[in-house]
Formats: structure tokens, sequence, C-alpha cells
């Protein structure tokens, strides 16, 4: 006869978008198995270690498996948001012409960078809906990855915000016109050192826009940054 419980901590409903910084949930179960041996045994990827303590009809068995969770839509590969961007005609405006149709034509401009940044300064009349959010909580898997960003010395790591279409559909409806913008813009063109272009948080929010049913999706060409460059309106909050 044989009594199992275990204990395993939820392992975060967030991703980021530095997928590579993962750990693992980590499982404690104790059984009681009648003549059996006292196993300690710690398993991460192909790693482990094993130490027999000693015999009893107790056996205590702590386990951290190298899981990966399931990919988000924001972490699918850059060429998979690019092919459906192209196939919305999800179309780049430079800076002065997203100004031209926020004044003209009624778009609102979706700034998704941190709130933070959008307070110090942001279009005039931009809606701030942050796709990535700072790490919020501290569970095992996010204590990890506050580590990971340390190493590299940024110490205000984000995550993919898991509330953000819910956002964007209690502000917008799905003909919204809308043009999504970032800092840098990234870019869907191609170039000889970016084939495929570059991805970036703008262009992943309006990926996840047209996956839900968003019509009238643009995106700000060379970012915010040369938004304020050419001196187009702005505002703070600070």
């Amino acid at each position: 006869m044989a009594a199992l419980t275990s204990i395993t901590p939820n392992p975060a409903s967030s991703s980021s978008v530095y997928s590579n910084f993962r750990t693992s949930p980590l499982t404690l179960s104790s059984q009681i198995i009648a003549d059996c041996s006292c196993l300690l045994s710690v398993r991460s990827g192909l790693a482990s270690r094993q130490r027999l303590a000693f015999r009893n009809r107790r056996c205590l068995i702590i386990r951290s498996a190298a899981t990966k969770p399931a990919k988000s839509p924001a972490e699918e590969d850059w060429k998979v948001k690019r092919e459906l961007l192209l196939e919305k005609r999800v179309r780049s405006v430079d800076a002065k012409e997203a100004f031209r149709l926020q004044k003209e034509n009624n778009f609102v401009i979706l700034d998704v960078r941190p709130e933070a940044e959008f307070k110090e300064a942001h279009p005039a009349g931009a809606v701030n809906i942050q796709i990535y959010r700072l790490i919020k909580e501290w569970t095992a898997w996010d204590i990890a990855r506050r580590a990971a960003f340390a190493f590299f010395g940024i110490f205000s790591g984000t995550e993919e915000n898991p509330e953000f279409m819910q956002s964007v559909e209690s502000n917008f409806g799905k003909d919204a016109k809308i043009i999504v913008a970032c800092t840098t813009g990234g870019t869907m063109k191609p170039s000889q050192n970016l084939p495929e272009g570059q991805q970036s948080r703008s262009l992943i929010a309006a990926y996840l826009l047209v996956l839900n049913g968003y019509k009238n999706v643009f995106h700000l060409e060379g970012g915010l940054y040369t938004w304020f460059k050419e001196g187009l309106p702005s505002e703070s909050e600070e």
C-alpha cells in the first residue's frame, strides 16, 4: 500500500519576450512505500544527482523537472508573425503620415511601451496599453527570471502582459483605426542584413490585434523615436 501527496507551485501564467530565461516548477512528493529507501533526487535537464539517505518506510522525493511552458501567441516565431501581418495587409507608415491619419482620419495611436516610458512623453492623444510589463510575481519561476536578467545587468526585467488583449478589447472595437507604436518600431521590410525585417514590440502587438480580428491596424515605422525627432505634438504626465 502506498500513499502519495504532492505540492506543485503554479509555474506562472505569464511569459516573457526573453523566452530563454525560463526555469521549471518544483514538485515535492512524500511517498510511503513498504521497505523502500529514502531517496533525495534533484533533476534539471540532463543533470541528475541522487543521494541515498537512509533505509526506512518513508520516502521523500524532490524533483525539479525541466518542463517547457506552452508558447503564447506573442512568442510565436517572427517569420510566422510577419507572414500574417503581410497577409492581413498591415501597413507601415512614417511619423508624419501617422500624425496626418490621427488628425484627419480618426486613427488612434496605441502606444505599447511600458507605462513609465509613456508618462515621460507620448504623442498627444495616444492610448497606452503596455504589451510587456515589469515582472510582478515572486514565484520560483519569476525569481529565476529576475536572476537571469540580473546576470546581464538588467534589474527591471519584463514579462508579457497577460491582460494586453483584454485591455485592447475594452478600449477599442474591432473596426477601430489603430496605429501601433513603440520606441524603435521595427520593420517588415527586408534588407541585405535583415532579409525578414526586424521584430519589435509594436509589430508583436499588431500581430496580436489582427490575430484577434482587428481589421484596421497600421504600424509606426521608425517608432516614436522618429515622432519625437520630427517635433510632432507630444505630451507628458510628469
